[in-house]
């Protein structure tokens, strides 16, 4: 039995975690590329519609993917060998049921009061709209959890990807609707948000499939001598399903929480101000394009981390600490690395990239200081993904409350003397002052990445060089080319702005060993870079 046990985990441990990390990192980088053509084709009001309910979506999508069932799977590996796994199952999943449909109806009944929080009451049907897929959650918690709780994560994998594929499709085929078949903003929202629940049933269709797939019973899948063990109480059940799979829900749901605290605020406050509805939500429809900007930035780091957890995981559960220490610097540090050259790079090139995307450079400042925010939520995530490695949950908690509180407590007073750009400043001092928290709580780890020979110098020689000269040649273009309205000449520029502060990068780190040998092929065709600048470095010395 315990043999059999052992076969699964090392089996299947780190292929599922190296198939979940590949499905998260897909659905990134479509959470972020999707939101261009969404905005292009419904314009600055019709993004803020959208974007003004997403919190919800977004916080909904933790709830069935990366908190309850991994809390889920944490109790069915716990209770994988006893008799009772099927009861315990069916206590989970009628607790899982009361949540989501306590939420669904809190949010359907209660979307007018939503609306009116927002201040905008047409939102009413927006939200009712996204209400809907929280009564799905619980079929996608349990069977999710229970085969992440046996090791199998591919199910879950390909069920994220399916799910995300579809739900921006629907997006889109919704937005190309708007101006012919939907004529309306809110309707146009309506619709594109329920696109949550039609691919929460895809994503229920492919666990479906590998429940059947398996056998017909799917709690007989496994081949373990069941045993006696005592089972919890519903009580207890549900205490543990509200507490640690809470936690693991929050700490999921960084930067949507502090979107939810704009969708409550930013449009409130710049009416309240006086400033006419249609000017505000257009203003806020601006300020919003900075989400797929960061999400676009922060795809690299996100990658980094996902790569390294099951390496961490790994090194704490056999108590090597050198190693889990030489793995957490090594994380940082390249973490450090790629947040700071996405940040710079982007503010560079910023004028060229709003425009190629979003067909104009309307809220430069307001993007310029809300792209920080790639360096200080890459961070937070590395560090929240050893932290958690650890199973040390309060610590994360702890510093995203601070963060909240500094966000919700300067967002009224910035939006009201700046406007969206004052939301921007407190999105970067919320995270700020959350990453200052998650760094004191790792201050061994990150005294051993600061005194890492001259990294912090290194770094900030490259960064500070590649930024210079790309923006000279940025900003000189924008200002003396005269193609600020072409769209193709801003992606053309884009393109080739980039290319040049990647290769400035990429030079400087391998000229000055930025990285060790070992961190560069942890990078995708870091070993071909690697090979290829060591037989140069030969080939000069030989001249």
């Amino acid at each position: 039995m315990r043999k059999n046990m052992k076969k699964i985990n090392s089996k299947g441990m780190m292929q599922g975690a190296i198939a979940l990390s590949i499905a998260a990192f897909i659905a990134k980088i479509l959470s972020a590329v999707y939101r261009v053509p969404f905005q292009n084709m419904v314009g600055n009001t019709g993004f803020y519609v959208y974007q003004q309910v997403y919190p919800i979506y977004g916080i909904g999508m933790t709830f069935a993917l990366t908190g309850f069932p991994v809390f889920v799977s944490n109790v069915v590996a716990e209770y994988l060998e006893s008799t009772h796994l099927k009861k315990l199952l069916k206590q989970l999943f009628v607790i899982a049921s009361l949540v989501g449909v306590g939420i669904f109806a809190f949010l359907h009944l209660g979307a007018g009061m939503i609306a009116h929080w927002m201040g905008d009451v047409e939102l009413l049907p927006v939200v009712q709209s996204v209400s809907w897929m929280f009564l799905l959650m619980p079929f996608l918690v349990i069977t999710r959890g229970y085969f992440q709780g046996s090791f199998r994560m591919m199910p879950t994998a390909i069920s994220q990807v399916v799910e995300q594929v579809v739900r921006v499709a629907v997006i889109l085929f919704v937005a190309s609707l708007f101006g012919s078949a939907i004529s309306d903003y809110y309707t146009m929202g309506t619709w594109a948000m329920s696109s949550a629940t039609i691919a929460a049933v895809f994503a229920i269709l492919v666990m479906l499939y590998y429940v059947v797939k398996e056998t017909k019973d799917p709690l007989d899948a496994l081949t373990i001598t069941p045993v006696e063990m005592e089972v919890p109480t519903f009580g207890h059940l549900f205490k543990r399903f509200a507490f640690e799979g809470g936690t693991i829900c929050l700490l999921s749901s960084i930067l949507v929480l502090f979107q939810l605290v704009d969708s409550f605020s930013v449009y409130n406050v710049l009416t309240d101000q006086g400033m006419l509805p249609e000017v505000a939500k257009d203003l806020k429809g601006i300020y919003d394009r900075g989400q797929p900007l960061v999400q676009l930035g922060m795809v690299v780091g996100v990658g980094f981390s996902s790569s390294y957890m099951p390496m961490l995981s790994r090194a704490f559960k056999k108590g090597h600490d050198l190693e889990f220490k030489r793995l957490s610097a090594s994380l940082l540090r390249m973490t450090i690395t790629f947040s700071v050259v996405a940040t710079m790079g982007m503010i560079a090139i910023l004028p060229w990239l709003n425009t190629a995307l979003f067909g104009d450079a309307k809220g430069q400042a307001v993007l310029l200081v809300y792209v920080t925010s790639i360096f200080f939520a890459s961070v937070i995530m590395s560090l929240h993904g050893i932290f958690q490695s650890q199973h040390q949950y309060p610590k994360t908690l702890l510093a995203l409350t601070a963060g909240l509180a500094v966000k919700a407590g300067t967002n009224y007073l910035f939006v009201a003397m700046f406007g969206t750009l004052g939301a921007s400043l407190a999105t970067a001092l919320g995270l700020c002052v959350m990453m200052g928290v998650m760094m004191a709580f790792a201050k061994e780890i990150m005294r051993s990445v600061l005194r890492d020979g001259n990294f912090m110098q290194l770094l900030a020689g490259i960064a500070l060089g590649m930024t210079v000269i790309v923006s000279v040649l940025s900003y000189g273009a924008w200002h003396f080319a005269g193609m600020q309205d072409s769209r193709t000449m801003a992606f053309v520029f884009s393109i080739v702005f980039a290319f040049i502060g990647v290769g400035i990068f990429l030079a400087g780190t391998m000229k000055w060993n930025l990285f060790t040998k070992r961190e560069w092929v942890l990078i995708p065709k870091g070993k071909t870079l690697l090979r290829k600048f060591s037989r140069k470095e030969e080939n000069d010395e030989t001249r």
